[in-house]
Parts: structure tokens; sequence; C-alpha cells
């Protein structure tokens, strides 16, 4: 059973309860997909652009906004043991989402807003388990594993309208 922690920091876009609702949902099943056992806890950060280029500059070097960040309270990957300290097995980590970034890229791409940010989760969820898209052979895993996971939700560019 996963604790999906909302916050949100920025007030541009609307977060209304169907939006939290979505997320959750989605974080939650991210997890059974993957075979996440276990209480386990992910916050999920709604920010602007602003925000997430000082946390993108911060933390990675980049003076420039990005669509989502991952913080991973785990420095192993899924698969790995960890040390027994079970108030951080539980907590995975943060997922920080720009909705504004996530607002103009649901815009270029032609899709919903929501289908956006179920795809930014999703995305987030598996960079707190582990997964990277750094070397090409990563990404080409992560984003096969994205789509298999929106798929399975239902949650294409295609079939989702809230």
């Amino acid at each position: 059973m996963a604790t999906v922690l909302i916050s949100n920091l920025q007030n541009r876009i609307t977060v209304n309860e169907k939006m939290e609702e979505l997320v959750k949902k989605i974080v939650e099943f991210a997890l059974d997909f993957e075979g996440v056992a276990g209480e386990v806890e992910v916050s999920v950060v709604f920010v602007d652009n602003d925000y997430i280029r000082e946390l993108n500059r911060s933390y990675r070097g980049k003076d420039m906004p990005t669509d989502v960040l991952s913080f991973s309270m785990r420095e192993t990957s899924a698969d790995e043991a960890f040390d027994g300290n079970e108030e951080v097995e539980r907590m995975l980590g943060d997922i920080v989402i720009s909705l504004e970034k996530a607002r103009e890229q649901a815009d270029a791409f032609g899709h919903s807003f929501e289908r956006e940010v179920g795809y930014l989760v999703v995305h987030g969820v598996l960079h707190l388990l582990g997964y990277d898209h750094e070397e090409e052979r990563d990404k080409k895993i992560m984003r096969e594993k994205e789509e298999e996971v929106l798929r399975a939700f239902r949650l294409t560019r295609e079939e989702f309208q809230l």
C-alpha cells in the first residue's frame, strides 16, 4: 500500500481533487505494476517553472526549467537490499513536477494536460525505483516501461479524457 502525499507549491495552474486523485492512482498503479510490495511513501510536489529551474540549477547544474525531477531516498536500485532502516525504506522519495511545463508539453504534443501529468508521474516513479535514461540502452528500457504502465492504466494519448 502506498501513501501518496501531494503538495501544491504553485498558483499558476489549478489543481483540483480529480487531478490529485489521478496522481495518487497512477503512483499506486505504477508501484503495483513494478511489484513494489509493502507500505511505501511517495511525495509529489507541483511547482512552476521558476521553482523547478532553481532545483534543476542547484541539483543538476542546469539553469533551465524542466518538466520533472525525482529525488530518491534510496541510493540503490529497486532490486538491491536496503540497510534495514524501515523508516528510510518506507520513503521512496519526492517527485517534483512543473505544471507550467506539463501544460506547455501537453499543448505541444496535442494530448490532454492530465495525460502529460500522468506521464511525468510515471517517469518520476520509475526514477525512484532506480530506472534511468542517461545511457541510450537505459533510455530505451525506461521509455518502454513508461508506455507499458500508461497503456495498462489506459492513459494513452488517444484514450484518456477527464
